[in-house]
This record gives structure tokens, C-alpha cells and sequence, in this order.
């Protein structure tokens, strides 16, 4: 009986071993659905959307995806953290999402244990710009009018905790100055005020405000980068202008709910790889200011818990309150 037992559990094993496989290889058979936690139109949009089209035509399968903002990411975050772990509902993760890690109390979820990283996708900068009726033509003569007049520059984001909000919290957090925080529940709002000079200033995606820059609706001071954008040659990086050891670049990534099988992610992770080092796509997106980014598992992993920690810590250093 015993050695009948052992039998039966080596050929389930075999069987196992053999389907995984066939797993990975079969996947998918059906339409995959990408939730993007954020509101339409935004660099997060645009970049899923493009892949989601190349996946497709790698795939024979469609790549849908799906806008569910709210509550800074965390409600369409937590729709995938209850979904089927198949590999046929996947998320945008974003730095918005591993702020949330500290700055949402009551999401539902907790990222590093609900879900599984799959493949990073993009990074690109975003820009400073003011509304034309603020007199600083330039970063440093921002800051110092923000030192004279404390708390009377008010700046937009497309809510607490969203890349916008923490890169202005990092500007304030090196330089000491006192601006006023204005969230908004998009990022569609946000940029229709500024251009509307309801409020002062803003940090946003170089694609999304070269057009607005271009048409002389904002001025930009500033791009959060380590190099100058190539789409913005002659805006300074915050460095650049004045402020030692800034850099803030936006991300965003791919990830499954926790217990997706092994062979549908490491699937994923090779194919959205294979699309994003290809020449045609690192040149198409490099013109509009963004860098794909090409990660092992391993590596994407240990990248988003370095991101949950770092933004743990600035939380804590500017006493920034919970959302709730």
C-alpha cells in the first residue's frame, strides 16, 4: 500500500511537471483584461494601451484594458487583488501604488503579499510648469517667492498620494519651501486648472504637458530627470537648477494577483520584454519622452519593494497624513 502511495504521488508529480508547460505555452486562450487604476488619458494610458496592441499581435489574443480610477489607484488596485489568480486579469502598477503602501490605511489589500510583479513597462520624467501669470521664469526665482510669500503657491495633483502629489512633497522635503497642495480626482482636472490659472504650478508627465508647454498655456521651469528631455531641450533637470540630489521619474509596471501560475508569469515577462527591446520601440517612445524599462522578475521584484520603502520613508520625513 505504502509503495502503491509513493507510485500515485511521483506520477501526480511528473504530471504537474509536464503540464506546467503546456501551461505557459497554451496561455492565453482567452481575452486578457489589464485594469489601469487611473482615469483616462494619462502616461499610464497611453503606454498600456500601446502595449496591450503589441501583446495582442504576439498573442493572437486581445489585451483589454480597463480605466478603474478612484481613490488614487487603490479601487481599481484592489478589483485585481480579488480576481481569479489565471494570468487573464493583470494591473498597472505605478510609484502612486507603492505609495499607497503606507499612505492608504484602509485599502484592503497589501501589495508585496496580494500580488505577484510580472514586467515593468516605462519610465519617463515629468516637468514643473506654472501658469504664465507667475512671475518666476525660472526654478530658483519660483523657490524664492515661494520663501517669500509661504503658503500662498498652491500646486495641483491628480490626488493624494499620485506621482504629481509625491514629487512636489520631494521638492518641498529638499528645499524647505511651504507650498499648498491641491489634489484633484484626476489628473483631467488638475491640467484644465492650471491652464486655467486656478492654480500656480504643477509636476506632470512630459508627454502629457509638452502640447500645453508648446502652446504657451503653462511655462516650464523644470524636468525631474538625472539628463535633460529630449522633448524639452531646453528646460533644466531640477538638479540642474538649484536642487542637489532630486530625481523623481514616473514608472509603471505590470503585476497578477498572488498564486498566478509560475509558467503564465514567467510567460509575460519574457514576451512584454521581447516587445519592449525591440529598436522600433525604444526609438517610437524615446521621441515622446519615455524609456522602457526591460527587468527580470527577480530584478522588478526587488524594484518595487526599493519603491515601497523609499516612499515609506519620505511619508514619515514630511509627516505626510494618512489618506482615509
Amino acid at each position: 500500500m505504502k509503495r502503491t502511495k509513493h507510485v500515485v504521488a511521483a506520477t501526480l508529480a511528473a504530471m504537474l511537471a509536464c503540464g506546467a508547460p503546456t501551461l505557459a505555452q497554451d496561455y492565453p486562450t482567452r481575452p486578457v483584461k489589464i485594469i489601469v487604476p487611473f482615469g483616462a488619458g494619462g502616461p499610464t494610458d497611453l503606454f498600456t494601451r500601446a502595449m496591450g496592441e503589441e501583446l495582442k499581435a504576439a498573442s493572437g489574443q486581445p489585451f483589454i484594458m480597463e480605466n478603474r480610477p478612484g481613490a488614487g489607484s487603490v479601487i481599481g488596485t484592489a478589483e485585481v487583488a480579488r480576481a481569479a489568480p489565471d494570468g487573464y486579469t493583470l494591473v498597472m502598477l505605478s510609484s502612486t501604488t507603492t505609495v499607497n503602501e503606507t499612505l492608504a490605511e484602509k485599502k484592503t489589500y497589501s501589495l508585496l503579499r496580494d500580488f505577484v510583479p510580472v514586467a515593468p513597462l516605462v519610465r519617463s520624467d515629468l516637468v514643473l510648469v506654472v501658469h504664465p501669470s507667475v512671475p518666476a521664469k525660472n526654478l530658483g526665482e519660483l523657490l524664492a517667492l515661494a520663501r517669500a510669500k509661504p503658503g500662498t503657491l498652491n500646486y495641483a495633483s491628480s490626488g493624494p498620494g499620485s506621482n504629481y502629489h509625491m514629487s512636489a512633497e520631494l521638492l518641498k522635503n529638499l528645499t524647505g519651501v511651504d507650498i499648498v497642495h491641491v489634489p484633484y480626482r484626476g489628473s483631467t482636472g488638475a491640467r484644465q486648472d492650471i491652464v486655467g490659472g486656478q492654480v500656480q504650478m504643477m509636476l506632470d508627465s512630459v508627454p502629457s504637458m509638452v502640447p500645453l508647454i508648446s502652446g504657451g498655456n503653462v511655462r516650464a521651469l523644470a524636468v525631474t530627470g538625472k539628463k535633460r528631455s529630449p522633448q524639452l531641450p531646453d528646460v533644466p533637470t531640477v538638479e540642474e537648477a538649484g536642487v542637489p540630489g532630486y530625481e523623481f521619474t514616473f514608472w509603471t509596471g505590470f503585476a497578477a494577483p498572488a498564486a498566478t501560475p509560475e509558467p503564465v508569469v514567467a510567460k509575460l515577462n519574457t514576451e512584454i520584454n521581447k516587445i519592449l527591446a525591440r529598436p522600433d520601440i525604444r526609438d517610437a517612445w524615446g521621441k515622446i519622452g519615455a524609456e522602457p524599462m526591460i527587468m527580470t522578475r527577480a530584478q522588478y521584484k526587488a524594484f518595487v519593494e526599493g519603491e515601497v520603502d523609499k516612499w515609506a520613508k519620505l511619508i514619515k520625513a514630511n509627516n505626510i497624513a494618512p489618506v482615509q
